[in-house]
């Protein structure tokens, strides 16, 4: 165990090195030095996009090269905070070692969790109490604003499901698409393109929290219905080739039916 730990103190260390000479002003790397947090930002959340495209796809080896690049992520925004002497990397890891210890007192102290429901709770207690230290007036105060929009409904919802602001079961939130689709009905046969925009917005609010009842991570089924109509449409376009702008509607749809009942592996 102590190699294995040597062994990543090292690779650490190297990685760190690696990006302090990146951003060295005497002969470093000129687009390194011109980044800042802001436009590496987006590079960030692409870079975790990509993780979760390799577990996915069950690639391993892909996910080793992901998690790197991941990783990187972090070691170019604490070298950014070290020259503005604000953290280093070190303090970044130190900190969410603290936090884990913190939030696992039955691990790492004399607490007792009889099951994961527990220690669910336990951990939110904990979180709030972090919130509070940090004077957060409001359950929602800090729900990052940057998450992708279906994410971000899911935990502002989560965080008001808390206190019992929730729908009873499934059940109830189907009613409630049922009557959001029908307002966004009527939106969409008026000109008004801000009000059809809310009614849109409030219905997808309503899915997620749907996929929140159902237990279904909402990005992760968009991107499984992604890859299904990627995968049945490039069937339409194996079976019409080079005909397929010519091709009708009727008969595309009839291959989109074919390919529906044909294995994944076909389509």
């Amino acid at each position: 165990m102590t190699g294995e730990k040597d062994k990543a103190a090292r690779a650490i260390v190297a990685l760190v090195d690696v990006m302090a000479r990146l951003r060295s002003p005497d002969g470093g790397c000129p687009w390194d030095l011109e980044q800042d947090f802001r436009t590496i930002a987006p590079y960030t959340i692409e870079e975790a996009y990509e993780v979760a495209d390799a577990i996915e796809r069950d690639d391993m080896a892909a996910l080793k090269d992901e998690l790197g690049d991941l990783l990187f992520q972090a070691v170019f925004h604490a070298r950014m905070a070290e020259e503005e002497g604000l953290f280093d990397f070190a303090d970044v890891a130190q900190a969410i070692a603290d936090k884990m210890v913190r939030r696992h007192p039955h691990v790492f102290g004399d607490a007792e969790m009889r099951d994961a429901g527990e220690q669910t709770a336990a951990w939110e207690e904990q979180k709030a109490q972090e919130r509070a230290a940090k004077g957060h007036q409001s359950l929602l105060d800090d729900v990052p604003t940057g998450l992708p929009g279906m994410a971000r409904a899911v935990k502002l919802q989560k965080r008001a499901a808390r206190v019992g602001f929730d729908w009873a079961d499934a059940t109830d939130v189907l009613s409630k698409i049922s009557e959001e689709a029908a307002e966004l009905t009527e939106a969409a046969n008026t000109t008004n393109s801000e009000h059809i925009e809310e009614e849109f917005g409030d219905l997808m609010f309503v899915l997620a929290n749907l996929s929140r009842h159902l237990n279904v991570d909402p990005d992760a089924a968009l991107r499984r219905a992604n890859e299904k109509f990627i995968r049945r449409f490039r069937y339409i376009e194996r079976k019409l080739g080079d005909r397929i702008a010519d091709a009708s509607l009727d008969e595309m749809e009839q291959l989109w039916t074919e390919a529906k009942s044909s294995p994944p592996s076909s389509e």
